[in-house]
């Protein structure tokens, strides 16, 4: 499993009874966790600490219970900062697992900058930007592309507050395969591509994407965007069931076929500090030369 063992700001304290007790800067949130089936003795003072706790309803959804927190805060990851804010479906604006992410194409654009080369990133199914600060940051040249215009609003604050403000971003709110579409029909061709597909979701026009209909399609379309030296091209999944061992085959079929390279893909986690395990957050596959 890849680990996200860098974090300062952030941590899971512990994990009980389908919740996981979580350290976000100064403040204790309790959100649902599908993984944590377990039940565990409550030890750790921060149980009786809470700032907010994301209440899940048997029905469907769930709503939170603000104790003592801010509509609003930041945290850190080295130079990065992002701005949190609890909001629908026990969401904070970020996923600290993909730091181990960030950490490994990061590494591959500043190589590639060492040796006088531009680095042009299409970030796919964007978000609020972790990957898009990231590759950035890095020294690349980042397309960010999401059909949520208010999550890119969101990813334009946490550039501004990482000193990204003037970095070379091109913020877009847009439906990512009628984008990518579009990009091959302009013949634009990227050293990196990243994508975290939605399970379900719908485009700004209602168009409806279901993950395991049209993953494979999608990972051929955008295959065609990799320039001829191209550096890496990363997929992450939320989706329950759907094994880190068929990203490799989906990514093998279409990018390994064409590029040479090699694909890896492990489950991606957050350690816990009161059991020392690791919790799973999902899985990644990655492909480069």
């Amino acid at each position: 499993m890849w680990t996200a063992d860098k974090w300062k700001d952030y941590e899971i304290l512990d994990t009980c009874g389908g919740e996981k007790l979580e350290r976000w800067g100064d403040y204790i949130l309790l959100r649902p966790d599908p993984q944590v089936i377990w039940d565990t003795p409550k030890k750790l003072p921060e149980w009786k600490k809470l700032n907010a706790h994301y209440h899940r309803s048997k029905s469907g959804g769930g709503e939170w219970e603000f104790i003592n927190l801010p509509k609003q805060w930041t945290i850190n990851y080295g130079d990065l900062t992002f701005n949190l804010k609890p909001f629908t479906f026990k969401h904070t604006g970020l996923f600290p697992e993909q730091a181990v992410n960030w950490d490994w194409f990061s590494e591959k654009i500043r190589n590639a900058k060492k040796s006088g080369r531009e680095v042009k990133v299409l970030n796919l199914f964007a978000y609020t930007g972790g990957a898009t600060l990231a590759a950035a940051a890095a020294g690349a040249k980042v397309t960010h592309v999401d059909a949520s215009k208010g999550m890119v609003g969101w990813a334009k604050e946490n550039a501004v507050s990482s000193g990204l403000a003037d970095a070379p971003i091109r913020w877009l709110v847009d439906d990512c395969v009628k984008f990518v579409e579009r990009e091959l029909r302009r013949g634009n061709k990227y050293e990196g591509i990243i994508m975290d597909p939605p399970s379900y979701g719908r485009g700004p026009k209602g168009e409806i994407w279901k993950l395991e209909e049209k993953l494979h399609s999608f990972i051929a379309l955008c295959s065609q965007l990799l320039s001829d030296d191209a550096l890496f091209f990363l997929v992450n999944s939320y989706t329950t069931g759907l094994a880190s061992a068929v990203l490799t085959y989906l990514i093998s079929t279409e990018v390994v076929s064409k590029f040479g390279g090699s694909v890896v893909s492990e489950e991606i986690g957050l350690p816990v500090r009161a059991s020392g395990l690791v919790l799973p957050c999902g899985a990644s596959g990655r492909w480069s030369k």
